[in-house]
C-alpha cells in the first residue's frame, strides 16, 4: 500500500474511531452522568474501585480506555476490573464463553510505509512515520470460563475512610506547595501553589480527596513538571480542556488508590461539551494527558503505597 493510500485510509479510520468514542462520552454528559465518576460502592456497581487492567500481563489501560472499559464494567454489571484478549484468555487456560460480546479498546501507534522507507533511503533523510489508531478487543474475565483462581478473583474495596494516609504522603512526596485553609479550591500557575479547603469543610470528607487530587493535577501541568498550557482565561475553551485533564487526573488517581469519592462537578459539563462538540479529539487528548498526569504523582510513592491502606486515618497537612 502506497503511502498516500494508507495515510487517507488511517486517517479515515481514526476519525470514525475519534468520532465514535466522543459520540458516546457526549452522549453520557447530556443525560449529566459523568462518565469517569462512576457510582462505585452503590448497587449499580458490582466491581470494586479500581485501574482496569490486563488479567495476562498486569499492565493498566490507560488514557481514552480507561474511561472505556469503566462504562463496560457499569454497564455490563461486572464485578472485576481485569481483561483480557480472546488469544490471552485460551493462553491461560481458559476461554471467553460462546455468545459472549467484547469491548472495544483502541491502542495508538506509528506505521512506516514502504515507499517512505524507500525514500528516505535514497535521500539519507529520517523516514516518517505515520500515526494510527488500532481498534481490538478484549472480554472481562466474568465473560471467561476455567481462567487460574487467581485471574478470576475480585480484590474487595477498601473500607471507606475520613482521610486516606497515603494522599497525605503523596502530597508531601510530590514537593508541591499545598496549603489547606480558606473556602476555595484552586491552583495558581504562576505562584506554583494548591490550596484546598480543609476536609471538615466537605459534607462528606471523603470528597475532599478528589479536590486535592484535582489541583494536583493542575499543578501536574507546570512548566517545571509536565509542562502543559496552563494559560487559558475562565471561561475558555483553553481553560475547559485543562480542567477536564485534572478531573480525568483526580478520577484516575482515586482509582488507583482505591478512594471512593462521591462528588460531582456537574457545572463543568456545558463547557466540557462545547470543548467536545468541536473537537472530536478532545477526549482522547484529555485523557491520554491525564493519564501522564496521575503517573507522574503516583511516581512519588512507593509501589506499596499504592495498595489499600490497612493503617488508621490520620489528619492531613499542608506540605512544606
Amino acid at each position: 500500500m502506497s503511502r498516500h493510500a494508507f495515510r487517507a485510509r488511517a486517517g479515515q479510520s481514526r476519525a470514525n474511531l475519534y468520532e465514535e468514542i466522543t459520540d458516546k462520552i457526549i452522549a453520557e454528559l447530556e443525560t449529566g452522568r459523568v462518565p469517569w465518576v462512576q457510582p462505585w460502592g452503590t448497587a449499580t456497581a458490582k466491581a470494586p474501585l479500581a485501574m482496569p487492567q490486563n488479567a495476562s500481563t498486569a499492565r493498566q489501560y490507560s488514557g481514552v480506555n480507561i474511561l472505556i472499559l469503566w462504562g463496560s464494567v457499569i454497564e455490563h454489571g461486572f464485578t472485576g476490573q481485569s481483561w483480557l484478549t480472546f488469544r490471552q484468555a485460551l493462553s491461560m487456560g481458559g476461554h471467553v464463553r460462546k455468545g459472549e460480546r467484547g469491548t472495544t479498546v483502541v491502542y495508538a501507534d506509528r506505521f512506516t510505509p514502504d515507499d517512505e522507507k524507500k525514500r528516505a533511503a535514497e535521500t539519507g533523510e529520517d523516514a516518517h512515520a505515520i500515526p494510527f489508531l488500532k481498534r481490538f478487543t478484549v472480554f472481562n474475565t466474568d465473560q471467561c470460563n476455567d481462567l487460574p483462581a487467581e485471574i478470576a478473583t475480585t480484590v474487595p474495596p477498601p473500607l471507606p475512610r475520613l482521610i486516606e494516609p497515603r494522599v497525605e504522603a503523596l502530597i508531601k512526596a510530590t514537593g508541591i506547595d499545598f496549603r489547606i485553609g480558606g473556602n476555595r479550591a484552586f491552583y495558581i500557575p504562576s505562584e506554583d501553589y494548591v490550596q484546598v479547603p480543609p476536609p471538615a469543610a466537605y459534607f462528606e470528607p471523603i470528597n475532599w480527596h478528589r479536590t486535592a487530587l484535582h489541583e494536583l493535577g493542575h499543578a501536574s501541568g507546570h512548566h517545571s513538571r509536565l509542562n502543559r498550557d496552563l494559560s487559558g482565561s475562565h471561561g475558555s475553551k483553553k481553560y475547559a480542556f485543562e480542567e477536564l485533564i485534572a478531573e480525568l487526573c483526580a478520577a484516575f488517581s482515586c482509582a488507583s488508590l482505591g478512594i471512593v469519592p462521591t462528588v460531582r462537578h456537574a457545572d463543568y459539563i456545558g463547557s466540557w461539551l462545547e470543548v467536545l462538540r468541536e473537537d472530536n479529539r478532545a477526549i482522547v487528548r484529555a485523557a491520554s494527558q491525564a493519564s501522564k498526569a496521575t503517573d507522574y504523582l503516583l511516581s512519588v510513592l512507593p509501589t506499596t503505597d499504592l495498595r489499600p491502606s490497612t493503617d488508621s486515618a490520620v489528619g492531613v497537612s499542608a506540605a512544606a
